[in-house]
């Protein structure tokens, strides 16, 4: 089990420096990312939601935020895997497919209905299908769904999953881990501006 604290480590910070004492007031908040990290991507139990789900999923949603440090550590943990390297390919397509901007989509009919936004609705290409197979395939489609349509998701969602042979236990990890990582992306980011940001200023 991973020791090193992910969020430390994917935003470079080294222990004793300014960010390592300013992650360190918030002491509770950085445990809890880090047993969240572990929870999702090296749990007790992966039977219903395998590793390399995980981090095939993982790859997906953390490319869809575009490059980073994040985006590369898990196409390297993707790669990993036993099966990666074919996966690997069929997810960065898959990237390519999805790559879009948002949150956009339709707010219930009232006041809201002026926010409302189009935007692409994404679907796995016939290609990536058979690479990733029904179950991934169903995955990747709800998580791009959850990053940029979140008001869209209905109760057909979750039953496209399940038909695509994903148990209810499945999806409430699947949506925590989606969750998890559109957190981690955000903070990975505002740790790296800071640290540009005080490098720079003590260059000055």
């Amino acid at each position: 089990m991973s020791t090193q604290d992910i969020i430390d480590t994917l935003a470079g910070i080294e222990p004793g420096s300014a960010l390592d004492a300013i992650r360190a007031r918030r002491l509770q908040a950085r445990e809890n990312a880090q047993k969240s990290y572990l929870s999702l991507f090296e749990p007790i139990d992966s039977s219903e939601f395998s590793l390399s789900e995980r981090a095939a999923v993982a790859a997906f949603v953390t490319g869809l935020h575009g490059e980073s440090p994040v985006a590369a550590f898990y196409r390297e943990k993707l790669a990993a895997n036993a099966d990666g390297a074919p996966l690997l390919e069929a997810i960065t397509a898959e990237i390519e497919r999805g790559r879009t901007s948002g949150p956009y989509g339709a707010f219930p009919a009232g006041p809201l209905s002026i926010e409302n936004k189009a935007g692409l609705i994404y679907r796995v290409g016939a290609e990536g299908k058979p690479v990733l197979g029904a179950r991934l395939a169903a995955a990747l489609e709800h998580a791009h769904l959850l990053v940029f349509r979140p008001r869209d998701a209905s109760s057909a969602d979750m039953k496209a999953l399940l038909a695509a042979g994903w148990s209810e236990t499945g999806i409430v990890t699947f949506s925590q881990l989606v969750a998890f990582l559109s957190f981690q992306v955000r903070v990975v980011s505002g740790l790296r501006t800071l640290a540009a940001a005080s490098a720079q200023e003590l260059a000055s």
